[in-house]
């Protein structure tokens, strides 16, 4: 679907903001922080953990979403004499700043992971440490976690080595200049090193049979002029730049396994009758799909702006639910999983590139450089290890209650008073077990909501559906029935 905004007036931004704040009450979300954390985040910021090796001449780069200032992540990039391709791959240290079993330690269990609202973050630590101390902001020495991982010229993995040091980023870019550069022709070699390996990387994804779901997400933002609800898709900056992390992540799996002990985020393979199921989809709405075409070569040949792609695209997250942590020990007991990969990358892969913002992504930081350095995983990590996988399943279950919790609210917010009003939308999912309802994207405002068939179909022309049902993939007309934001509920009717 084309990317759609529409502004909110100043009036229902402040009315928005009230109920944002009645939303984290309801969701027991915690916003401030306790005294003794904010003492120990101010004292670990002045004095932290710093390593011995000194990588500050290394000209390292960040790509985040503009404004961003919890930066986890920096990277530098060069050719291999010989041939090939080496990178640099930073991540914030933030075990240098929490003590084991401290304040912020215990507080940030309790957090799990950073949660978004459209007027407000709820950071994992406090933005001293998450903001400034440990961020990788440009200019500022930090202690990182900084790999090397060399490629040869068709960028498979040849070495992956990793150390602690003292990292410090020269310059800070966002996704859209990343791509400006590259596509005018006035990259420099960093970024068109960039743009060649994460084209690389996309190659040994496929070549691996593993998959991107290219489905746009939709997303809330606050701007001077009130909210701005659209659906964004991903640009192939932020490819390349995840690959980077997913390359980072697939070594520190390996190195994990290896060593028999580690965090792992795996994904259950999909069993056939999911794909036989997507291939009658398949065949209703007319993606053609034929029986020798794998089907991630088929996603990577769909548009998701052709309204029938969409639909089927939507199908097939179905195939990507599932996902898990796995925490393994094996000198306790603890074995690693029988089927290690991630499914949707089709190798073994661990969060590890966002410490700031994610809970787990610390335990596996320290199991990698413990076993990079040849030396003991502390205590303090591998006691948690166990308990850790619950803790994410939480986080992520929380995280996600958050995000649909806002879009919900702004959806419903933005489209108050208006009911009886006419919207083309597009059918992306119906329920099997009562084919009369489902869900509609409309084209303008960037809505996704639950919607009912009308009793004689989805109207005449090629948007007709077979009478009480809705037509998969189809555009069709539908009227809102409700906008409450008292209860986050939007419905609409075909007609």
């Amino acid at each position: 679907m084309p990317r759609r905004k529409l502004r909110v007036k100043a009036a229902d931004s402040a009315r928005i903001n009230t109920e944002l704040n009645e939303l984290r009450t309801s969701l027991d979300i915690h916003t401030e922080w306790p005294e003794a954390v904010l003492a120990e985040a101010e004292e670990a910021a002045e004095r932290p953990r710093l390593p011995e090796h000194d990588a500050t001449d290394l000209p390292l780069f960040t790509v985040d979403p503009p404004g961003s200032r919890d930066l986890d992540q920096a990277m530098h990039l060069t050719h291999r004499a010989g041939g090939g391709y080496r990178v640099h791959y930073a991540i914030a240290d933030v075990a240098a700043f929490v003590r084991p079993g401290g304040a912020i330690d215990t507080e940030a269990r309790r957090r799990v992971e950073t949660l978004y609202f459209p007027d407000h973050r709820v950071p994992l630590h406090p933005a001293r440490i998450s903001e400034d101390a440990a961020s990788l902001l440009p200019g500022e020495p930090r202690p990182a976690l900084l790999w090397q991982l060399d490629l040869d010229a068709d960028g498979a993995v040849v070495l992956a080595d990793l150390r602690r040091a003292l990292v410090r980023s020269h310059r800070r870019l966002d996704y859209a200049a990343v791509e400006r550069a590259v596509h005018l022709g006035g990259a420099d070699e960093q970024l068109a090193l960039l743009a060649t390996v994460g084209r690389l990387r996309e190659e040994q994804e496929r070549a691996r049979g593993g998959i991107s779901l290219p489905v746009p997400e939709q997303e809330v933002e606050e701007t001077l002029h009130g909210y701005v609800l659209g659906y964004r898709a991903a640009g192939p900056a932020d490819g390349w730049n995840a690959q980077i992390s997913l390359l980072t992540g697939m070594a520190a799996a390996e190195l994990m396994l290896d060593a028999g002990v580690g965090l792992l985020r795996t994904l259950p393979a999909a069993p056939p009758g999911a794909y036989e199921r997507l291939r009658r989809i398949a065949a209703a709405l007319d993606v053609d799909w034929p029986q020798a075409l794998p089907y991630p070569e088929l996603i990577r040949s769909l548009d998701p702006d052709v309204p029938l792609n969409a639909a089927f695209l939507n199908a097939c997250t179905g195939l990507l639910r599932g996902a898990g942590y796995h925490a393994f020990d094996e000198s306790r007991g603890l074995p690693a999983p029988a089927a290690p990969d991630h499914a949707a990358l089709a190798a073994p892969y661990a969060h590890c590139t966002a410490p700031l913002r994610r809970l787990g992504d610390r335990f596996a930081q320290e199991v990698c450089a413990a076993v990079a350095a040849g030396e003991d995983v502390p205590d303090w990590a591998r006691d948690a290890l166990p308990a850790v996988p619950a803790l994410m399943a939480n986080g992520d279950r929380r995280a996600g209650g958050v995000e649909r919790a806002c879009v919900d609210l702004v959806e419903a917010e933005l489209l108050a008073g208006r009911e009886g009003e006419e919207f083309a939308a597009v059918v992306v999912d119906v329920d099997e077990k009562r084919p009369s309802s489902g869900t509609v994207q409309l084209r303008d405002p960037a809505v996704r909501a639950r919607c009912d068939a009308a009793g004689a179909g989805a109207g005449g022309g090629a948007g007709a559906g077979t009478a009480g049902r809705l037509p998969l993939g189809r555009v069709i007309g539908v009227r809102l029935t409700m906008a409450d934001p008292a209860t986050r509920t939007v419905r609409f009717a075909a007609v």
